[in-house]
């Protein structure tokens, strides 16, 4: 299924039904007065999470939802029913702008979260509300007003508690394959990974996050290079980033260090806060000679920048476990002691 993260859609609420103009008619009651009721209220459009979807693709095809609205009233005081509501299912960690102002409207970051996204118009008075002293047989009544419009921008940003980061081929749809069923593409070429992956990882049976595998990052990605930074606005909820960094073959050359460095660039540019965020940094491929050989001298060059840089092998299970354990404290901080 195609991934959409990011789409427009107009909503109106149901329109409110008309008053009625209507007269008592009975045999042996003259004079019977103004018997019309009121117009029921439109319909809300309501938006709530479904915890079944992932993307935006079925309100991107739909393009405008409408509420039903309100019935009409009628004679002898009967009013009439209100519109029935519009609730929209939207994917969990969905946020909801106003496309004209740019405002920000909903963020629909729970699975308990309705939120009325555009409020259905109020149904008419009939003419039982406007008889007077002066005017008893009153023949005017309300017209229903129309249901809230707005053309709305929905944007998906989704909810894990870790964001595992890398340049293209360090090994990230391998690793959260390894820790979760999370079953992302996995190639030998770069850009196998074309939409984020998200996956439960547990620890014991009590201990458990979700980590969301974001497609590879190249230098100058924050002016467009490769997938550009189009996906990094799906780490900005997380509690804690994994970089994984590796040593590549003799061909590509690249220093991991030095890759670091420039995906910590990438995201100053992109975001300085989700740059400070708490992070755990990682060397993949440990089963591989040219990679586990030179990590002594790795590890000293991170530990000169403050940074403990773990060796792991996603293919053999080596250091998975205390690098989990390291992403567990990282965004479940334990208790102080105040």
């Amino acid at each position: 299924m195609k991934f959409v993260d990011s789409c427009e859609l107009k909503v109106t609420g149901g329109r409110g039904g008309n008053g009625s103009v209507a007269f008592r008619r009975e045999k042996f009651i003259p004079f019977g007065g103004p018997s019309g009721g009121d117009g029921g209220r439109g319909g809300d459009v309501i938006f709530s999470a479904d915890s079944g979807k992932t993307s935006l693709l079925d309100l991107a095809w739909q393009h405008q939802i409408t509420a039903t609205s309100g019935q009409h009233g009628r004679g002898s005081d009967c009013y009439g029913r209100g519109g029935a509501d519009f609730e929209v299912a939207v994917p969990l960690g969905t946020q909801v702008f106003d496309a004209e102002t740019g405002d920000f409207l909903a963020d629909i970051d729970s699975l308990e979260t309705k939120v009325v996204i555009a409020h259905g118009g109020r149904g008419g008075r009939g003419n039982i509300h406007f008889a007077t002293s002066v005017d008893r047989a009153p023949r005017h009544a309300e017209p229903g007003e129309p249901g809230e419009e707005r053309q709305l921008r929905l944007d998906l940003k989704v909810m894990a508690d870790i964001g595992l980061l890398g340049f293209p081929n360090v090994g990230k749809s391998t690793f959260i394959r390894a820790v979760s069923r999370a079953r992302p593409k996995v190639a030998d070429y770069p850009f196998t990974t074309l939409v984020p992956h998200l996956g439960v990882v547990a620890i014991d049976d009590e201990r458990s996050f979700v980590m969301a595998d974001i497609p590879g990052l190249i230098p100058g990605a924050s002016e467009g290079a490769g997938l550009g930074i189009q996906f990094l606005k799906h780490v900005e909820r997380t509690k804690a980033l994994l970089h994984l960094i590796t040593v590549t073959d003799e061909e590509e050359g690249r220093d991991p260090v030095d890759d670091f460095k420039c995906l910590m660039g990438e995201l100053e540019k992109f975001s300085p806060e989700l740059a400070a965020r708490p992070m755990v940094v990682a060397l993949s491929k440990a089963d591989l000679t040219h990679v586990r050989e030179p990590y002594a001298k790795l590890k000293a060059r991170f530990k000169r920048r403050k940074i403990a840089l773990h060796l792991v092998s996603a293919a053999t299970g080596e250091g998975v476990h205390d690098l989990l354990e390291a992403l567990w404290k990282l965004h479940r901080p334990p208790p102080s002691n105040d």
